[in-house]
């Protein structure tokens, strides 16, 4: 049986940059990388992201398109856009996937066709790469909650093909992340494992540190069959130096590959 790819998110080694990461994760043993694009300004030249993964050995299988709200100038202000450049960047780094957010309140004219043209990226790559959508939460302040996203932060009621589950965006949203697993089945196509306690900031905990089962929800998937990509996308600024932050990241690695390989054996 075919057995996930463990990539290493560029954003794990905050506040190093995205070099630090293509250094990290070959040092360590990762399959591959997930490129945040935008997380610093080498994110966004993919000529150059192609040779040093070149020169790292370490490829890039997973690109996540500049969707965030801090993203919002990177690649230019046409969403559509942003979504098909991150299609052709990850095709010429060798991967397969990217990952994106759903539209925010404000951008209404593209939250109103979002189902339905993710659906036509989908149809066109014809499978040499999945967009993959989000689950994101409700943006929560001390007056309550706020619905940010369009046509919502839940990608499960609606029609995409594929899904990433991020496990402490579910924490954030008061959710359990293997619930999301039941309901989504074939659809989950990539996963940030990382973990969450459920405050409003969005942690991104090493697995098992939070409110998810992380562990259990890995060896879940293994046992479904599922091969997309398991990436480690979590906070290592408690790291003290990059010797620490290296025992954080290679230790999470060694749990996930145990983890994959003894479900996948049962």
């Amino acid at each position: 049986m075919t057995q996930s790819k463990v990539l290493l998110s560029t954003t794990s080694v905050y506040p190093e940059a995205s070099t630090s990461a293509f250094e990290v994760a070959a040092s360590l043993g990762y399959d591959g990388i997930e490129l945040m694009v935008g997380v610093d300004g080498l994110s966004t030249d993919i000529g150059s992201i192609e040779k040093m993964a070149s020169y790292h050995s370490m490829p890039v299988l997973s690109v996540h398109a500049p969707t965030l709200l801090v993203t919002q100038g990177t690649w230019g202000t046409d969403a559509w856009g942003k979504l098909r450049r991150s299609g052709e960047a990850v095709q010429q780094l060798g991967g397969d996937t990217v990952v994106l957010h759903p539209p925010f309140r404000w951008q209404r004219e593209y939250g109103a066709g979002f189902v339905e043209g993710v659906k036509r990226l989908n149809a066109e790559a014809n499978g040499a790469v999945k967009y993959c959508v989000e689950n994101m939460f409700p943006w929560r302040t001390p007056a309550g909650s706020m619905q940010t996203y369009l046509p919502g932060w839940d990608p499960t009621p609606y029609d995409y093909d594929y899904l990433t589950l991020d496990l402490s965006h579910a924490s954030t949203s008061r959710r359990q992340s293997m619930d999301f697993v039941h309901a989504w089945g074939d659809r989950l196509a990539n996963v940030h494992f990382t973990d969450g306690r459920g405050s409003f900031k969005d942690e991104h905990l090493l697995p098992g540190e939070g409110d998810q089962n992380a562990w259990e929800v890995l060896a879940e998937i293994a046992r479904s069959g599922y091969t997309g990509h398991v990436v480690l996308e979590v906070s290592t600024r408690r790291a003290r130096s990059r010797h620490e932050r290296e025992d954080l990241l290679g230790g999470a690695l060694e749990r996930i590959r145990a983890t994959l390989a003894k479900a996948q054996a049962a």
